[in-house]
This record gives C-alpha cells, structure tokens and sequence, in this order.
C-alpha cells in the first residue's frame, strides 16, 4: 500500500509555526548580542531624555554579563569581551539593589575616580568639569523653565543638564570614591534623579547592560505607544533619530 500524504492543512500549520519560532529566536539573539530597545519613563535624564522617548541601546559596547540576556539568566559570571565606558557615556544598566530593574544614567565617575558635587558643579579627581549656561529648557507638563547647563569632559564630550532647584542636597555632596570595577553614574537632570548620589550607589560592571545610542520613536508625556492613531499629533518628530 503506498503511503499516504499528510495533509496540505497539517503541513501549513507546522510551516507557520516553525516560521513563528525561526522569528522568535531571531528576536531573542538579535535583542541579547547586537539591540535592545528600551522606552524611557521618568524625567531623571531631561533634557536629553524625555518621557514618552524609546531608544535603541548597542548591547556590545561593553561586552557581555548575565544581564545581557532575557531575565539574567546569562550561563556566566563577570563580563566577556569587556569594553569601558567613557565619561559622559549613556548606559542601561541594572539597578544594583534590585536587578529586575533597568535604569539609565550618564557615566560620571571611572574606577578609582573621586566624585563630588560642590554648588551644582562637578568636581571629578578635584577638578571642576567644565560647565556653562546656554539656552531654556521647558518642562513639557509642568511648563516650569531653567537654564540649560553644557557640561564638557577633558575628552571633549559635551552633554546638557539641567538643575531646577540650586543649592539642595543633591548639588552639594560628599566626595565618593569609586572602587575598582564599578562606574559612577549621574542623571542629567541633577535635581531629580536617583543615581550614585543616593541610593544607586556604586554600580557594578556586572551590571551594565549596554550604550545608549539613538532615539527611534518620541511620544508626548503619556501616549502609548501602541496608540498608531494617536503618532501624527502627539509625535515628537525632531527628536526622531537623534543620536546620543
């Protein structure tokens, strides 16, 4: 008896699903060793970062931990093909007390640095980074204004911040000694940020997660993104691609 053919419905029901696993896979290698994408929700890193930005973060920027996979559940300890962050660097990391946590801040402090906050200006190894006023910044909800700070590493690195409120607790601090393999970290807007100054703390290199590189998508202040219909009037279009 010749045998039979399963049929045709069978066939394409196991074509769709093994299509549907070859994506899946895919999704999970390319979002582990190349990008992951990461939307951002609270205003600690104004202006550069808004609420409502989504952006693309280079996974291979400083090698690779446990926490460069889906849950941590990387097979290793420590990092493989490690690379250092340079000073005014953009990083995902995990937060050091909780790691089912993502944060994102800017690299303020290397291993062995000495960091310190003295009236609103950063001192790093006792030196003041450069810092000056340039522009407004305008809170999208509160519509409060501020001025725009630059500030400028020995490197030539540039960024804004931005501080609402002088001469708090957060402008001015103790001096912190970063210790060997952790990073110092600082939110560009230095008066509402939790970061090294506070309850972050030193974090460790275990835990970065990758560089920030680009915003992809910007949505107004409490616009799902799923909203398509909602892109046209609530996209922020200038902010689209820009680099970090």
């Amino acid at each position: 008896m010749a045998a039979t053919r399963p049929p045709k419905e069978e066939n394409a029901v196991w074509e769709t699903v093994s299509v549907i696993i070859q994506a899946l896979l895919l999704a999970v290698v390319l979002r582990t060793f190349l990008f992951q994408p990461f939307n951002i929700p609270s205003g600690s890193m104004k202006p550069t970062l808004l609420v409502g930005d989504y952006i693309f973060v280079s996974k291979w920027s400083y090698g690779y931990s446990k926490h460069s996979f889906p849950f941590s559940l990387g097979p290793f300890e420590g990092r493989v093909w490690e690379g250092i962050p340079e000073r005014g660097d953009v990083v995902v990391f995990k937060y050091p007390n909780d790691t089912s946590k993502d944060y994102i801040k800017r690299v303020i402090g290397l291993p062995g640095d000495t960091v310190q906050m003295r009236d609103s200006v950063v001192y790093v190894n006792d030196k003041a980074v450069t810092r000056g006023e340039q522009g407004v910044f305008v809170d999208e909800g509160s519509r409060r204004s501020t001025p725009i700070y630059i500030e400028t590493q020995d490197s030539g690195r540039s960024y804004e911040t931005i501080d609402f409120d002088p001469g708090t607790v957060a402008d001015n601090t103790e001096a912190f000694v970063v210790p060997e393999a952790h990073y110092f970290f600082l939110g560009d807007n230095r008066d509402n940020s939790a970061d090294s100054r506070f309850d972050v703390g030193m974090v460790p290199a275990e835990n970065l997660v990758g560089k920030a590189q680009v915003i992809f998508l910007s949505l107004k202040d409490g616009t799902p993104a799923w909203q398509i219909w909602n892109w046209p009037s609530d996209m922020r279009w200038d902010r689209i691609f820009k680099g970090l």
